[in-house]
């Protein structure tokens, strides 16, 4: 049996994320059931601001793989710049994702990146030895979305 949407289901569908993903070995990765709900309803959202609830899921999820001794941080794809521990995250509209934190060696750092351009690499780093608990900004992130949308 097939089922037929209505044409407000179908106005709705449109705009709600799709996501489809294959992997050569088990692994945790972004599933449709961890999709906010009301991620794809309210208002159009402008490229940034997809992007940056997008990005948010994947933080998220691939902090979930990191042990007690690990941190997130981004590498920058086709750049000898190293990594970015990421503290956070934020988008300008239409266009414009900022990422905050610091690198390797304990420098301050604001990358400041068009969609377009948009092209990262999550990476486990080892905590900050003076902190007990490692930061884990997937969990901000994703508070952020699920109360603002």
């Amino acid at each position: 049996m097939t089922d037929i949407d209505t044409s407000a289901e179908i106005a709705e569908n449109a705009f709600l994320p799709t996501l489809y993903e294959v992997h050569a070995r088990e692994t945790k990765s972004v599933t449709t059931a961890d999709v906010p709900a009301n991620m794809g309803q309210g208002e159009a959202k402008s490229p940034a601001r997809w992007a940056y609830e997008r990005l948010a899921l994947y933080i998220k999820k691939f902090e979930e793989t990191l042990n007690a001794d690990q941190e997130i941080a981004m590498g920058f794809a086709g750049s000898d710049a190293g990594v970015l521990r990421i503290e956070g995250m934020g988008y300008f509209d239409p266009d414009i994702l900022t990422f905050y934190g610091e690198t390797s060696d304990g420098a301050r750092t604001q990358l400041v990146q068009h969609v377009s351009q948009l092209s990262m690499m999550l990476k486990a780093m080892p905590k900050q030895s003076e902190k007990e608990e490692p930061t884990r900004i997937g969990f901000e992130l994703m508070k952020s979305i699920t109360t603002s949308s």
